[in-house]
């Protein structure tokens, strides 16, 4: 070896790329075709918009999953509060034998937001059984059986 290629830092890289049968990438070895660098910097601003974009999607993506977890999380509290204030209620006015109606009532109404919640993720679980499902078996239908 020449005391110019030992000093070269290139070197190594040069002989990974020629042994595996073809030349230095473009990105590694510069050109002075003003057209080459053209193309490469059009390309290069392409794949950093779609970068861009895809960052922007994914921010955007948990961003909702953080709503969605802070609105459960608070409709679990509100419903768990709603619950305990109901029981206190209806242990101090009347004994366990006797509920008065309207304090059952007002319980029941207390819970709604929960049982919405809990309504709308049994429906988003089964909207997603039925989804996998199709994916599964083609355009079968959850429940059919197959013919064997």
């Amino acid at each position: 070896m020449s005391n110019q290629q030992v000093h070269d830092p290139l070197n190594f890289m040069r002989n990974m790329w020629s042994n595996m049968g073809f030349s230095l990438p473009g990105m590694v070895a510069p050109t002075f075709d003003l057209e080459e660098l053209d193309k490469r910097i059009k390309d290069m601003k392409a794949v950093e918009g779609w970068l861009r974009m895809n960052l922007s999607m994914l921010q955007m993506t948990i961003q909702g999953l953080e709503m969605q977890r802070t609105t459960v999380s608070a409709v679990q509290t509100m419903g768990q509060m709603a619950s305990d204030t109901a029981r206190k209620m209806t242990g101090e006015a009347a004994p366990a034998a006797a509920v008065d109606p309207s304090q059952t009532a007002f319980s029941e109404a207390a819970m709604w937001p929960w049982q919405m919640m809990q309504q709308m993720r049994e429906q988003m679980q089964q909207m997603q059984q039925t989804a996998e499902a199709a994916a599964q078996g083609g355009a079968e239908a959850p429940g059919a059986t197959r013919k064997k």
